[in-house]
């Protein structure tokens, strides 16, 4: 449980770490840099993701002794937990960046969805009931309990794979007991 907790800390750090330089680099302040920031956050969250999982994973698996199986289940709950504490974690650094330190980011979100409703055509009236239910959606409590199901749902999808690849069976290469 405690190696999913740190691992689950790492990943949530590494978002926000994320977060923090893309917002000092200025992607984060201006609705024409928005979309850039956005996939430069996906890209990386995957890759966060994926290595921290994969590191968290075989650090449980080395915690189980050689002779005990760690097959797919074991692995596969491994990066479960993971997943469950990196979102945790997540919600409340997501909280921490956009509640305290960059307050201005739902704004700009909500200016950057608008400026593509406008080049689509969307007609006013329609717009403004897709920003009220946006803005309805960016709301903190939303933003957690979504964030929360989401990130755990990536990982867990995510730790379906790894746990193929870091199963490990029971050795039975066992040394000779050592007399007494």
């Amino acid at each position: 449980m405690k190696t999913s907790l740190i691992y689950g800390l790492y990943m949530a750090l590494a978002g926000l770490l994320l977060n923090l330089g893309l917002y000092f680099a200025g992607f984060h302040s201006e609705v024409e840099k928005l979309g850039t920031a956005q996939t430069i956050s996906t890209i990386a969250g995957i890759v966060f993701g994926v290595t921290l999982l994969v590191l968290g994973v075989k650090a449980r698996r080395a915690e189980i002794p050689a002779t005990e199986d760690f097959g797919y289940g074991r692995a596969l709950w491994a990066g479960v937990q993971i997943g469950i504490f990196a979102g945790i974690f997540g919600v409340i650094t997501n909280f921490l960046y956009m509640g305290v330190i960059n307050r201005g980011l739902k704004e700009l979100m909500v200016q950057a969805q608008i400026a593509k409703w406008e080049a689509l055509g969307m007609s006013s009236d329609r717009m403004e009931q897709a920003e009220k239910v946006m803005r309805t959606m960016m709301h903190p409590a939303l933003q957690a309990v979504f964030g929360l199901i989401f990130g755990i749902v990536i990982c867990s999808i995510i730790a379906l794979i790894v746990a193929a690849f870091l199963k490990r069976p029971a050795s039975d290469n066992l040394p000779p007991p050592v007399a007494a």
